[in-house]
């Protein structure tokens, strides 16, 4: 599977497993789902060891805690997990009133 492949399951796997609707996206008005894309899609948090860099990243993060689920081991799951929130946002910016 292609890297677009894997970005559109995902996101087909948010809204079927998580719930995760285009009315629940349009309730994040604040540039929350590219703020926790962007984290996901950071490198750092899944290599380091140092807990000040992970307070760092996580300061920003938008949803409870519990909601973030790094994939330590797997780059292109934490790309994908970024990408599929990114879909979702741009998403929500065609559907939204201009």
């Amino acid at each position: 599977m292609n890297g677009c492949e894997l970005i559109a399951q995902e996101r087909q796997r948010q809204i079927d497993s998580e719930g995760w609707t285009t009315a629940h996206d349009d309730e994040h008005m604040n540039g929350e789902m590219s703020v926790a894309a962007a984290i996901y899609a950071a490198p750092g948090y899944e290599c380091s060891n140092s807990p000040r860099i992970r307070a760092a990243i996580m300061q920003f993060w938008p949803w409870y805690v519990s909601w973030f689920k790094p994939c330590r081991d797997d780059r292109v799951r934490e790309l994908v997990k970024a990408g599929a929130l990114i879909a979702a946002e741009i998403d929500r910016l065609q559907r939204s009133p201009r």
